[in-house]
């Protein structure tokens, strides 16, 4: 039933702003199993997509963004971005009206890293990245840094304001990060995001994937709830 529907939608972006598609999707998976809870069916790339950043999936390859322009992110305002992720919002509107109320329903976000890697274009095969492609000096690096984790939190606040009980954040590419830049790359910008979450009483869950050995220091420092 999801194939039927994304083969007649092929622009993934475009299904992910269908917020009666979107909400059907996310119930599928609900009405064919016994499942505690459902997650929203939408993407973490709709978070440079509405910072004005053409986001394309090609098949076969996966996510291709245009050229990052630093100073468009800087400009952006927090209006225009909830606007354009409206579609996002009222899928969870939608899901939160037709499911039961004893199953939750969990919104998402990219981890700050892990939209870089995006943004950035620093993606060079399936399984890896090249850091060598980052032409920003540490300072910039910081302050995309800080811009992103305003806007993921915007997106966590409206998404729960919506109707979402819980949100996840997926750091995909963390096992990619060089061991000496894993607290400022990857701790660090989690611990912000589950502190907000935390002030804001909402339940967190962090999938900083493939740091391996690295997990328990991770739990030490950013404590997330799961």
């Amino acid at each position: 039933e999801f194939r039927k529907i994304r083969q007649a939608n092929p622009d993934f972006v475009k299904l992910c702003l269908n917020s009666e598609l979107s909400s059907e999707i996310t119930l599928q998976p609900i009405n064919r199993y016994k499942l505690d809870s459902a997650i929203i069916f939408s993407d973490i790339l709709m978070i440079p997509y509405a910072l004005g950043q053409k986001v394309e999936f090609i098949k076969d390859y996966g996510p291709k963004l245009e050229k990052f322009d630093l100073k468009k992110l800087l400009k952006q305002n927090t209006n225009d971005y909830t606007r354009t992720l409206k579609p996002v919002y009222d899928a969870i509107t939608l899901t939160r009206e037709n499911l039961s109320k004893e199953k939750s329903l969990i919104g998402f976000v990219g981890a700050p890293w892990t939209l870089m890697v995006y943004i950035l274009d620093l993606k060079e095969k399936k399984n890896q990245i090249n850091l060598n492609k980052i032409k920003y000096t540490k300072n910039e690096l910081n302050l995309i840094f800080e811009r992103l984790n305003e806007f993921i939190c915007l997106h966590i606040k409206n998404q729960i304001n919506a109707g979402a009980d819980v949100i996840q954040i997926f750091d995909s590419w963390a096992g990619e990060i060089p061991k000496k830049d894993l607290k400022s790359y990857c701790y660090l910008p989690n611990q912000k995001i589950v502190d907000f979450c935390k002030s804001n009483k909402i339940p967190v869950i962090c999938f900083p994937k493939g740091i391996n050995r690295n997990y328990l220091d991770f739990n030490k420092i950013v404590k997330p709830d799961g």
